[in-house]
């Protein structure tokens, strides 16, 4: 009898959406591993994912499975480590279900995250803004919706998903004009609206006329745009603006470079990186950390505040004729 599928099912309804209420983008990312690492398993043991026990996935069947992410989908380590936890957390539930397997679960629970290393963010300078701003052409509506979504993006430095799933009724263009958004973490979040933004936003709610429940920047037939549709609206237009903006050749643009340039935007303007960190909805200030990491700008401001150590210039100079032939090698 599989111990698997019922253990599966009840770490989802039980433990992920009873007991811990999470949201449905955790749902959606567990759910997704575990597609892939029960149709990895199918492959290796040759069971059906409904036939599998709980005894198949032990720690080799795991270790084979992330290096399959990271070697044959290209999968980043920062992927990896969010596939190996929602494993880890299907495993310490088991443990209260089948104390019988608490070898083979512990095995698995001391499978490490891998390290990586931690690459600067990317962001666009001023000039990169406006370049990408400038590239959709705004004679057709699908180019004034594009115009306004790039630009609320990068003021507002708001998620891709917090970005699709913005309703007419979450923005004000009033006074004190501000959109609110239910961000990660089931954080509910207010962001001010720059006058720009308010002026583009205002003419295109004018056009679009949508109900309160609809989405601000719908897709052809007024639904939602998807994620993979906002990214693909990023990189097309960061492919248009590279041939006025030479610079934007070496970036790969996506959706959360904008909310990365909506952050160095913010700290370049003197802004506190506690404040930063409430406004883009981090977890907590320590997030907020790399950004001071990628602006050189600040570092050099840092420097040019610094006294110059005292030190004269000069070369090393060998006191021996043999020292001097070894060194010339």
């Amino acid at each position: 009898m599989s111990t698997l599928a019922p253990t599966l099912q009840a770490f989802f309804t039980e433990r992920l959406m009873r007991q811990r209420q999470a949201s449905p983008h955790t749902i959606a990312a567990y759910r997704d591993t575990f597609r892939l690492l029960l149709a990895f398993a199918e492959e290796k043991t040759g069971r059906a994912p409904s036939n599998l026990r709980l005894e198949d996935l032990d720690a080799p069947l795991i270790g084979a499975f992330l290096d399959h992410l990271e070697v044959d989908r290209h999968n980043s380590i920062r992927t990896r480590n969010a596939r190996l936890a929602a494993i880890h957390a299907l495993f310490r539930f088991s443990a209260l279900r089948h104390p019988e397997l608490s070898a083979l679960i512990q095995r698995v629970l001391a499978i490490p995250e891998k390290r990586g290393e931690r690459a600067l963010v990317t962001f666009l300078n001023q000039d990169e803004i406006d370049a990408l701003l400038a590239a959709p052409d705004r004679a057709r509506w699908v180019g004034r919706r594009n115009h306004a979504l790039l630009l609320t993006a990068i003021q507002t430095g708001l998620r891709v998903s917090e970005i699709t799933a913005l309703t007419c009724q979450d923005v004000q263009l009033r006074a004190g004009a501000h959109l609110r958004c239910h961000g990660k973490g089931r954080k509910d979040r207010v962001t001010p609206l720059t006058d720009q933004t308010v002026s583009v936003l205002r003419i295109w709610f004018a056009e679009s006329q949508g109900a309160p429940t609809d989405p601000v920047f719908p897709g052809p037939r007024g639904k939602r745009l998807s994620r993979d549709a906002v990214a693909a609206v990023v990189s097309k237009y960061a492919a248009v603006a590279s041939d006025r903006c030479s610079s934007l050749r070496s970036k790969k643009v996506s959706p959360h470079v904008l909310r990365h340039t909506c952050a160095m935007r913010l700290l370049q303007a003197g802004v506190d990186p506690s404040v930063i960190a409430l406004w883009l909805g981090h977890e907590s200030a320590e997030t907020t950390q790399i950004y001071l990491h990628a602006d050189l700008a600040i570092k050099e401001r840092a420097l040019a505040r610094t006294a110059p150590t005292n030190t004269t210039p000069g070369r090393y100079q060998p006191s021996d004729d043999l020292l001097a032939f070894l060194e010339s090698l």
